[in-house]
């Protein structure tokens, strides 16, 4: 970078490539909503048929294109404007430097050299004269200056070489940019094909990573978020920064906003969907290259010639049956993507995604936004359940992903007009058998502060959203009720009501109380459910190995809460169906979770006469 370049260089011409990348990275994201949340909806209402799933895949795979612009765009966008940051960061230096030499009556030659005039007093009749003098940022080189300065008759000699040092570290510091900036700009190029395939995504999670590293003073200009803040700290920070800085804040870092609890659903969405095609892609390559390394599967044991399993290949094995269960949850979450509009199922919301979270992996997936719902249901699964078994049907039995969307249907049925939300919340790491890890309460314990904070952002978002809190059910499974009552423990503790206005329990092994007012839960509003067949093996067992308190569960009397009817065969069917209508159980939840207490039916089969929500 010379003189002459910086000197004219306008910096603004890269923040206005930067806004017209912005603005195409904004316009292929609209266009992926459009296809997904208007046109593919529109199609399924009137259409049907081969032609019409044929021309729906092709719709998906075009809004795969438009996201991985709007990603790519987003970082280009960012990268862009980092550089402007640098430059102007230079150029403000140099500027300063030039300002400063004219007012000394010094020239700034055309190659960043300054004059000085003659000046100082009369040695032998003589003024000391004027000189050029160049700029060095070499210490060594600094210091030589400066006692050159010191003894040099001629005082505008010091003058003019301290603004030659400044112009030189100003042009350097710009050539330092220019030359970052340059090799990551080159590399933020797609492939000239039309197919948005693994290696793209895994290489789109480079290139953020590339402009992250080089955008430290751009960054830094932004305000950061708040250190361990709490929900309301993250929802202030996030409204006070302009929509570029909130671009650039999901540009670089969609898995550290994607995870903040009280930022609007939106956002969180937009950033973890990044992350799920970047991580996908990245699995689905580990995986092609791990299947192109498989030891043979057996070796030779004894001198008999007897075979074994070989260690490499059940090693081998193991990794693969990881990775392909992680891509079946991470492909289970895009098929709910893909899937919206179908039956009516409004827009999907990835509000918490980590492929890697305790080992099991984790997600936290909503039908509808709930920043805007009246009425909004948490469902939290049980023992066994992870990422890459989130959406596994057993027989009937409907996955956990399909129980939340089933108790939106039948929630939206109840409700008309109004809207609906509800999630399927596995944040935490749920035991992984029944047996030895479900009796403990250490992964409830574990996961209280998750789902704490969790219920608090939700809170959080829809009052910046709404102006009210809305009506909000915690619907807990299993082992996830456990959860639930250990979560409660930790408001109490903190002396702050629990941030729900339903607690909702089906097939509960225990929640650590013996009474719903212990959990600080109004008992009024303390619902639970028990099923039929093995079903009863989870509740009793749990009474037996202490999840209750001192034996007690929800479902006993003595604990307070309503006991509502159901009609569930078996530890998985709170949430059956039978040609399209809904069962009891699950026609009983939806109930507490509209508000609509009055129709709730209890287990002595008393209809409640409670005012309705």
């Amino acid at each position: 970078m010379d003189y002459s370049t910086l000197k004219n260089l306008k910096t603004s011409e890269f923040e206005k490539a930067a806004d017209g990348y912005r603005a195409v990275s904004d316009m292929a994201s609209a266009a992926q909503d459009a296809l997904e949340q208007r046109i593919s909806v529109k199609m399924r209402k009137s259409l049907s048929g081969s032609a019409v799933d044929a021309a729906l895949k092709q719709l998906r795979e075009l809004a795969k294109d438009f996201h991985y612009t709007q990603v790519e765009c987003g970082v280009l966008s960012t990268a862009l404007n980092a550089l402007a940051a640098d430059l102007q960061a230079a150029k403000s230096k140099l500027d300063a430097a030039v300002a400063d030499a004219e007012s000394e009556k010094l020239t700034v030659e055309t190659n960043g050299s300054v004059t000085y005039p003659e000046g100082g007093d009369k040695y032998q009749g003589k003024t000391p004269p004027g000189g050029t003098v160049n700029g060095v940022t070499d210490p060594t080189a600094k210091a030589l200056h400066r006692q050159a300065a010191h003894i040099h008759p001629n005082p505008y000699f010091a003058r003019a070489l301290a603004c030659a040092d400044r112009i030189t570290a100003a042009l350097e510091e710009a050539t330092e940019a220019d030359e970052k900036w340059a090799p990551k700009l080159r590399k933020l190029k797609a492939d000239d094909d039309l197919t948005v395939s693994a290696a793209d995504w895994v290489d789109a999670k480079k290139d953020t990573g590339g402009v992250r590293d080089g955008a430290e003073r751009y960054l830094d200009a932004i305000k950061a978020p708040p250190k361990h803040g709490d929900p309301e700290d993250n929802a202030e920070w996030w409204k006070h920064l302009s929509a570029v800085e909130r671009d650039a804040y999901v540009s670089m870092h969609p898995a550290s906003i994607g995870a903040m609890n009280g930022l609007p659903a939106d956002a969180r969405d937009e950033a973890n969907r990044t992350v799920l095609a970047e991580t996908r892609g990245q699995y689905e390559m580990r995986l092609a290259a791990l299947n192109k390394s498989e030891p043979p599967e057996f070796e030779d044991v004894g001198a008999r010639g007897d075979m074994k399993y070989s260690q490499k290949w059940l090693d081998w094995r193991d990794k693969k049956e990881l990775l392909e269960g992680k891509i079946k949850g991470m492909q289970a979450i895009q098929g709910r993507f893909d899937r919206t509009g179908q039956g009516g199922l409004p827009e999907a919301y990835l509000l918490g995604f980590d492929p890697d979270g305790e080992g099991n992996g984790r997600v936290i997936l909503a039908n509808g936004n709930p920043d805007t719902a009246d009425h909004t249901a948490i469902y939290i699964p049980g023992t066994t359940t992870d990422l890459s078994t989130i959406a596994d049907d057993d027989g009937d039995t409907p996955s956990d992903l399909k129980r939340s969307e089933r108790l939106w249907r039948e929630s939206g049925r109840l409700a008309p007009g109004q809207k609906v939300s509800t999630i399927t919340w596995l944040d935490y790491d749920a035991p992984d058998n029944v047996l030895t890890d479900a009796p403990s309460d250490t992964y409830a314990e574990r996961g209280a502060p998750r789902l704490h904070q969790y219920l608090e952002g939700n809170r959080t978002a829809h009052t910046y959203a709404t102006g009210d809190t809305g009506h909000t059910t915690v619907l807990g499974h299993s082992y996830g009720s456990t959860l639930i009552g250990d979560t409660a423990k930790t408001f109490v503790r903190d002396q702050t009501p629990f941030p729900a206005d339903d607690v909702l329990v089906a097939g509960s092994p225990g929640m650590q109380a013996k009474h719903a007012a212990d959990l600080g839960i109004d008992p009024q509003h303390m619902w639970a459910m028990e099923g039929g067949g093995l079903d009863n093996v989870v509740t009793e067992g749990g009474r037996a190995m202490g999840l209750g308190g001192g034996g007690r569960i929800p479902t006993d009397p003595g604990f307070g809460g309503k006991i509502m009817k159901s009609d569930a065969e078996s530890h998985g069917s709170f949430w059956d169906t039978e040609a399209g209508a809904a069962s009891l159980s699950l026609k009983n939840q939806a109930r507490v979770i509209t508000g609509r207490y009055g129709d709730v039916i209890l287990e002595d089969n008393v209809i409640l006469k409670d005012k309705a929500y």
